[in-house]
């Protein structure tokens, strides 16, 4: 760094340090306290500001591309209220959290906006239409300073996450509009996500934010374990390190460069002990207030990080994790969808260059829609739906009520299972079973109209809010054991703490004993197909799609198949099995999600 970057801390220091013994002082902190106020900068004839400036973080996470207000229990945030009861509050859109974050940096001259990772990915048809271009530049507008990468991000891989970050138009479906694509105006950290091959990261590891003398470095990273959560196309050719041991190395790497005040944005998260926004978890009896991998993470990294934004499991908390030092820090996320954002005040101290950790105040507010909507946003807005409107409003189908995305085994994930083994019967006839991972079920259908398209009626951007994820559909050849197997690792393992039930076609039953631990969760003699008991020495064709077929989920045994085979898109297959088995007349009815026994 030049020289000259680094003058000005050790200036500043230097005079404090003349002006103190001028005045028969110790300290330079003792000089500040004693200076009258319009006391003057001895070397530069200057006044002198004040030892301490509060400085404003605010930050959000888990936006997916939620450009719109998020519909039924996404588009809410539970508050409790002063008398101890709760109460439900519609919350999030972009129009709106544009407005309250303008309105929370009114008056505040030191002002910062970061996040906390998958801003895109998994995203609604206004962004996903169009490879997320309108959610960057949604974040541009926003004034987004900085944000880390999220496991979402790979989505699509290393190299449209550089084209997020640079610009450019789509590399096969091109540009969507005159102006072209010009790329994020804010930084994407990747600090623990290296090029296999040269070992560096693929984005910016860090980055710092200066505003006259104040400078605070920021580093971001993303679950270690991407790599288990995205499809193995979306990570080829990365390396996704260890989240603590990459945040001290760069830690250093900013302090070798005199900069004191650090954050980290870590895409990895936790679970307060209550889901409302303003639970509060530092409250006498609470612990640590968070449960999950973040808290062994807040508890290793370097004392020299003053807060960390996370993200990751779309919960709302505020909290204190006691550093390897003992001493608390902030730990905080803002649920997720742009229900909420956070504001946190760093007292930055001048003499020091640090945050005073104890003033640090950190809290979450919600993304009310009862303010005036940001113009620019309802612009933005308008633009990106004329151009998908032909498309999301086509209608793909017919529900006859609700089909929901929730509980254990959710009618939706069933449902999704039920059109893969239908699609996988038309590839080849001896398809028996499909099964459906539940993270890729982003949403359920409702059957009240949205739009003027009526009710009941299921329009391709529903379906795809749905199955955002462009997998394909792929069929695979395992072996009774190995099916057996495939149950008892999403219940075991890597997913013991935090199952991951697969969704199974109609035909496909079997009893989970909770009760147990690890892989005797599953009662190996209740897997049955079609009522008979699965054969381990058999060989079974199965359906899935192309993320779980990689292995993906933690359930290492589903990229063990053999003669594999891939379809199409699995949206497209969704679309395929509503046309096929629904009608205005005849609507598809919810399945009963009664194919897995569960013992509590």
């Amino acid at each position: 760094m030049p020289a000259t970057s680094q003058s000005y801390p050790s200036r500043r220091r230097r005079t404090y340090g003349l002006l103190a013994a001028a005045a028969g002082l110790a300290t330079a902190g003792a000089l500040v306290a004693a200076l009258p106020a319009g006391a003057q900068d001895a070397e530069h004839g200057k006044p002198l500001p004040s030892r301490y400036q509060d400085v404003q973080l605010l930050s959000f996470n888990d936006l997916h591309g939620n450009l719109e207000p998020p519909a039924g229990s996404s588009g809410r945030v539970t508050e409790i209220q002063h008398d101890g009861t709760t109460k439900t509050i519609d919350a999030g859109g972009v129009e709106y959290l544009a407005t309250h974050l303008r309105q929370a940096r009114e008056g505040k001259k030191y002002s910062i906006t970061a996040a906390g990772g998958d801003m895109v990915g998994a995203s609604p048809l206004i962004s996903g239409l169009f490879h997320d271009e309108p959610t960057i530049e949604a974040l541009n507008k926003l004034d987004l300073d900085v944000t880390s990468v999220g496991n979402h991000e790979f989505d699509e891989g290393a190299k449209e996450l550089a084209r997020l970050q640079n610009g450019g138009c789509h590399p096969t479906d091109g540009c969507y509009t005159d102006e072209g694509f010009a790329g994020a105006d804010f930084p994407y950290l990747a600090a623990n996500v290296l090029d296999d091959k040269s070992g560096k990261p693929i984005l910016k590891p860090y980055w710092v934010w200066k505003k006259k003398d104040v400078r605070i470095g920021f580093i971001g990273v993303t679950l270690e374990d991407t790599p288990g959560v995205v499809s193995a196309e979306g990570v080829k050719g990365l390396k996704f390190k260890d989240e603590v041991e990459t945040i001290n190395k760069y830690a250093k790497v900013l302090q070798r460069q005199g900069v004191q005040s650090i954050v980290a944005l870590i895409h990895e998260g936790g679970l307060p002990a209550s889901t409302a926004y303003n639970y509060d978890c530092d409250s006498p009896g609470a612990g640590d207030g968070i449960s999950g991998p973040i808290v062994d993470i807040a508890k290793n990294i370097t004392p020299s990080v003053d807060a960390l934004v996370t993200g990751h499991t779309h919960a709302a908390y505020a909290c204190t994790v006691n550093d390897p030092s003992g001493k608390p820090r902030t730990v905080t996320s803002a649920a997720s969808f742009g229900r909420l954002y956070t504001d946190t005040t760093l007292t930055y101290d001048r003499f020091t260059g640090d945050i005073a950790r104890t003033a640090v105040k950190s809290a979450n507010h919600v993304v009310t829609r009862t303010v005036p909507k940001a113009p620019d946003m309802t612009e933005l807005i308008s633009k990106w739906n004329t151009l998908a409107a032909p498309i999301g409003n086509r209608a793909i189908g017919y529900i006859s009520a609700d089909i929901p995305n929730s509980g254990t085994e959710s009618p939706m994930g069933d449902l999704i299972a039920d059109a893969q083994l239908a699609y996988g019967k038309q590839l080849d006839p001896e398809t028996d079973l499909a099964l459906m991972n539940p993270g890729g079920v982003r949403a359920g259908l409702t059957y009240a109209a949205k739009g003027t398209e009526g009710d009941g009626v299921v329009t391709y951007a529903e379906g795809f809010t749905v199955q955002p994820f462009s997998n394909t559909v792929n069929l695979q050849d395992f072996t009774g054991a190995q099916l057996i197997q495939i149950l008892k690792e999403q219940v075991s393992g890597s997913n013991a703490a935090a199952p991951k039930i697969l969704l199974p076609s109609a035909g496909l039953t079997y009893t989970l004993d909770m009760t147990k631990t690890g892989a005797d969760r599953v009662v190996a003699d209740s897997v049955k197909l079609n009522g008979a008991a699965i054969d381990p020495a058999a060989t079974y064709r199965v359906a899935t799609n192309s993320f779980l077929a990689g292995g993906g989920d933690g359930i290492p045994t589903l990229g063990q198949g053999t003669n594999d085979l891939v379809g199409i898109d699995d949206l497209a297959a969704l679309e395929q099995y509503l046309k096929a088995n629904s009608s205005a007349t005849s609507p598809i009815a919810p399945p009963a999600a009664n194919r897995i026994t569960i013992v509590k």
